[in-house]
């Protein structure tokens, strides 16, 4: 399963898989990562709610930005090399 979704997120994962940026990978990145897509999936959900329930269709657009934020964290978190981890972060 894992090699399936590899494949179907590959164009977002090569981006933070390239580069010449030396890898300080540690594990407490990728978890810390796990933890901060969850977070913005959660604003983006809760930017939803409040834009629906006061009718304004303009707290769509920060509801996409978060929610597209928090979907990239968690592709990289679970589906990314340690080099993409340490790219997302860069550390240097």
């Amino acid at each position: 399963m894992k090699s399936v979704l590899t494949k179907l997120f590959a164009p977002i994962l090569n981006l933070f898989e390239t580069g010449d940026l030396p890898e300080n990978y540690r594990p407490s990145h990728r978890t810390f990562l796990k933890i901060l897509g969850s977070l913005f999936l959660m604003l983006a959900g809760v930017a939803v709610y409040f834009g629906f329930r006061t009718n304004e269709m303009a707290a769509l657009l920060p509801a996409f930005i978060f929610a597209a934020i928090g979907f990239i964290s968690l592709i990289v978190a679970f589906l990314g090399s340690d080099k993409a981890v340490s790219n997302i972060w860069r550390n240097r």
